[in-house]
C-alpha cells in the first residue's frame, strides 16, 4: 500500500521526501510553488470548501487551471482529486441535499473535468452512506462509459465515520468484487488502515496533527508548543504507522 502523509504546509514538498497529500486551497493563490522532492497527490479542498459554503465555489475551469499549474511547477503531480461531493450526514446537512444529489454532481463533475483536462491524472472518486450507495454510484460511473476496474486511482470518500467498524470491510470487499481494486482511502486513519490496508492500494491521513495537537511538543521541539506542524512528528507518526500495520495475507487468502 502507497501511504500519502496529510500536511497543510506546501513546502513540506521539498523537504520531507515522502509521498505527500496537499490540498489545493494551501496552494491557490501562492506566486511561488514548492518543487516536490517526492511524488504527491492533490486534494481538491472539498471537505472545507463545501463545509464553508455549502456547495462549490471554485469552478472547474478554474480547478483544470490550478492543477495544470501544480504539475508544471511543482512535478512529481502522481494523481489529482476531482471536485466530489461528500455524502457524511454533516456535509448533507450542509447543502440540503441527498446522497443520490451529491453522487450525480460527483460523477458530472469527474467527467467534466476529464473532458476539459484529458491530459491530466484524475482519480475517480466513489461517494455513499451504505454499501448499497457506493456500488450505486459505481454503476453510475458504468452508465456514462466510465471502466472503474481499468482506472487507475479509484477514490473511497466519506468513510471517516466507518473505520472502526466492519462496514468499511464490506464496502472494499464488494468493490473488490466488482473488479474495483486500485482503491485509495481518503482519510483513512489508523483503525481503518488495521481493517483494510492490505486491501487498497493507497491511503492518505492527517491524523498525525490532530494527535499531535493533544499532546507535548518532542524532545528538542522549543519553538511550538504543540507538534501539529512539525515534520519531525510527522515523519516519527508515518514510520510507526506503516511499521505497525498488519502483513498482507498471503495471495488469494481470503479478506479478513
Amino acid at each position: 500500500m502507497r501511504f500519502y502523509l496529510g500536511t497543510h504546509m506546501p513546502n513540506w514538498l521539498n523537504t520531507a521526501g515522502v509521498p505527500l497529500f496537499v490540498s489545493h486551497r494551501r496552494l491557490a493563490g501562492r506566486r511561488s510553488l514548492p518543487r516536490a522532492a517526492a511524488p504527491w497527490a492533490l486534494d481538491s479542498g472539498g471537505f472545507t470548501e463545501i463545509s464553508m459554503f455549502g456547495e462549490w465555489r471554485t469552478t472547474p475551469a478554474e480547478y483544470v487551471t490550478a492543477v495544470r499549474r501544480y504539475r508544471t511547477e511543482i512535478g512529481q503531480l502522481e494523481w489529482c482529486a476531482t471536485q466530489d461531493w461528500m455524502c457524511e450526514s454533516v456535509m448533507l446537512a450542509r447543502t440540503g441535499l441527498s446522497v443520490a444529489d451529491h453522487q450525480r454532481r460527483t460523477v458530472a463533475n469527474y467527467l467534466e473535468l476529464r473532458h476539459r483536462a484529458p491530459d491530466l491524472p484524475w482519480a475517480i472518486p466513489l461517494q455513499g452512506a451504505t454499501v448499497a450507495d457506493y456500488l450505486g454510484c459505481a454503476d453510475r460511473y458504468e452508465a456514462a462509459g466510465v471502466d472503474l476496474a481499468a482506472a487507475p486511482v479509484v477514490g473511497l470518500g466519506s468513510v471517516c465515520r466507518r473505520q472502526a467498524t466492519s462496514e468499511i470491510t464490506t464496502i472494499v470487499t464488494a468493490l473488490h468484487a466488482r473488479g474495483i481494486r486500485q482503491l485509495h482511502g481518503f482519510g483513512v486513519k489508523t483503525l481503518g488502515l488495521r481493517r483494510i490496508g492490505h486491501l487498497i492500494a493507497s491511503a492518505d491521513s492527517m491524523a498525525w496533527s490532530y494527535d499531535a495537537r493533544r499532546r507535548p511538543p518532542l524532545p528538542g521541539c522549543t519553538t511550538h508548543i504543540n507538534c501539529a506542524n512539525c515534520p519531525r512528528y510527522a515523519l516519527a507518526w508515518r514510520t510507526r504507522l506503516l511499521t505497525n500495520l498488519p502483513t498482507p495475507p498471503a495471495e488469494g487468502a481470503a479478506a479478513a
